[in-house]
């Protein structure tokens, strides 16, 4: 979204630019000066600058020849750290500890994708996939909004998808994403669905895996997250194994907590969009202010969930202090 933000108000204002000049030329109605430095300072720098050099436009002008260049230092300046921002990558690990896991499953080493979101990261994902292959992950867990409901690529989630299930099994649920989409475009994601199955991706949508005969990996469907379904998936298992969720959403901690599940791996908040020192995140996606839940590990009795702040961006196409975050979880007995 910020991309094309950005080429739409560069140009829009190097076209404003020549049209004044024409104008000039013309010796008719002129572009207010205010309107030219107004369309430079909120984003149109570089068209600003161009549309003087290229027009011989507005060059001796102080307000102009100082201001403009000005501004394109700082907004050049901000979209590389925006950038920086939003594509750097980091790995947060964490060591979950528990007298279900035997040793046959001690350093058995779980990555979380959740909320990508369509982001790219380096061609075809390439930076992502890197970082999941240097995990040397057990199996793989994409707890959710791999695609955005409003910008989807459904061809470059399923290339994603191919690829990191040639480094490990790869578990999927749906986010709230998906889920609009089933309602929006039915067929398309669908379709998605099948392709991914195809491809051998496991959807485990309100279904529960036996990994081994120690260790059960529990799927929940977004829709489903505050309902009896959990307990239904659950009530059978045995009372000494491991049960690991994936759900999307963090807020149904209550439920999941209830059921006895020992690790629940979710996102869905986006680390709070931007966080604040001293204060925590800033905003969840259903704009909640300074959200409780909005990354690391919380323990409930004998439930612990894991919040990954996620990879992508959606409605706020921003982070900052909040680097995209891929979660490592090896497991100790």
């Amino acid at each position: 979204m910020l991309p094309i933000y950005f080429t739409i108000i560069n140009l829009t204002t190097f076209l404003i630019y020549g049209v004044d000049k024409k104008k000039a030329i013309d010796d008719k109605f002129r572009v207010p000066e205010r309107v030219l430095i107004f369309f430079a300072v909120i984003g149109g720098a570089l068209g600003a600058f161009l549309g003087m050099r290229i027009f011989h436009h507005k060059t001796k002008k102080k307000k102009f020849y100082i201001t403009v260049p000005v501004f394109l230092v700082i907004w050049t300046v901000l979209i590389i750290w925006g950038y920086y921002q939003n594509h750097h990558i980091v790995v947060t690990e964490y060591t979950y500890q528990n007298d279900k896991i035997d040793e046959k499953l001690d350093g058995y080493t779980i990555v979380q994708v959740s909320d990508l979101h369509n982001q790219s990261f380096g061609f075809n994902e390439k930076t992502l996939i890197t970082k999941i292959k240097e995990a040397n992950p057990d199996i793989i867990v994409v707890t959710g909004d791999t695609i955005d409901s409003a910008h989807g690529s459904y061809k470059r989630s399923l290339d994603f998808l191919k690829e990191i299930n040639k480094l490990a099994p790869v578990y999927f649920i749906t986010g709230n994403h998906e889920k609009w989409l089933e309602k929006k475009k039915p067929e398309k994601i669908n379709a998605f669905y099948k392709d991914i199955k195809e491809a051998g991706i496991n959807i485990i949508d309100n279904e529960t895996v036996e990994i081994c005969d120690t260790f059960y990996l529990i799927g929940l469907a977004d829709d489903e997250l505050g309902s009896e379904m959990l307990k239904k998936l659950t009530e059978d298992l045995p009372k000494d194994s491991l049960k690991i969720l994936l759900a999307h959403e963090p807020k149904y901690y209550d439920n999941y907590s209830a059921c006895g599940v020992e690790l629940v791996l979710t996102g869905h908040v986006h680390g709070g969009q931007f966080i604040i020192p001293g204060k925590g995140g800033f905003v969840s996606p259903d704009f909640t202010f300074f959200p409780e839940l909005y990354e690391g590990k919380h323990i409930y009795g004998d439930t612990t969930m894991i919040i990954s702040r996620g990879l992508g961006n959606s409605l706020i196409p921003l982070r900052i202090n909040n680097y995209p975050e891929l979660v490592v979880v090896k497991l100790k007995n």
